[in-house]
């Protein structure tokens, strides 16, 4: 698996654990619908805005421990962009985040909210 900047892609994070497979890596394959391969680390901002849009990532349920602002997670590709051109896309691990998003966002756009 590459990153964005064509090298060996590096876990996104551990705790809590991400990624489609909850490997920690922003993996994907053909059942991801959702296309989680932006590694992230939220913000309040953001998290608010995705519970808006009914993907509610900051509420504990069983199995999830709820994200909180700082945390590093792996997050859907159009989610990342949709919250970008609302002005709320939280910062992004261009090393840990998968080649693949480049079909739905610009690099541009990745390095721009770069950590």
């Amino acid at each position: 698996m590459s990153n964005v900047r064509g090298k060996k892609l590096e876990i996104c994070g551990m705790v809590p654990k991400t990624g489609w497979h909850r490997t920690g890596f922003c993996s994907t394959d053909a059942y991801d619908w959702g296309t989680h391969v932006v590694c992230a680390r939220v913000t309040k901002e953001f998290l608010e805005f995705t519970k808006s849009r009914g993907n509610d990532l900051s509420t504990p349920r069983p199995g999830f421990s709820g994200l909180k602002p700082g945390d590093k997670w792996c997050l859907c590709a159009l989610r990342w962009l949709e919250a970008m051109k609302a002005g709320v896309a939280p910062p992004v691990d261009l090393d840990a985040t998968n080649i693949s998003v480049l079909k739905y966002v610009d690099i541009k756009d990745l390095m721009r909210h770069a950590l």
